[in-house]
């Protein structure tokens, strides 16, 4: 059985770094969907059902932590994982029921780490 993972950032270098990440969880079934905005992120999460979404805390069109909010009163299996840079962010992303907070910058390996470990894959 696949799993899907959403990726949602604002920054195209990081949905390209963690595209290339994830890459090669490819070949155990992973399927990778990326957004660009907050907006499109909460479309494609409410779309479809995901076993992981990044997201990250500030965009400018809709925050990471509203995304998180409107996905798990929608869908409270999705693991959310919150992209922040700062330590406020974290008490915010606990309110809107996010599942884990990663700080940027982060360790592609520690990425590739809890991935593995959230959806029961091996490395």
């Amino acid at each position: 059985m696949s799993k899907k993972v959403l990726i949602v950032d604002d920054k195209p270098l990081i949905l390209t770094l963690l595209e290339h990440i994830l890459e090669g969880l490819k070949s155990q079934g992973v399927e990778l969907t990326a957004a660009a905005s907050g907006k499109e992120g909460l479309a494609r999460a409410l779309d479809e059902h995901f076993d992981l979404i990044f997201l990250d805390v500030r965009m400018p069109d809709l925050s990471g932590h509203e995304v998180c909010r409107r996905i798990k009163a929608a869908d409270s299996e999705a693991y959310v994982v919150l992209l922040t840079g700062e330590e406020e962010d974290e008490v915010r992303g606990t309110e809107a029921r996010a599942d884990e907070h990663i700080n940027k910058p982060f360790h592609p390996n520690y990425i590739l780490e809890r991935v593995s470990a959230i959806l029961g894959l091996e490395l």
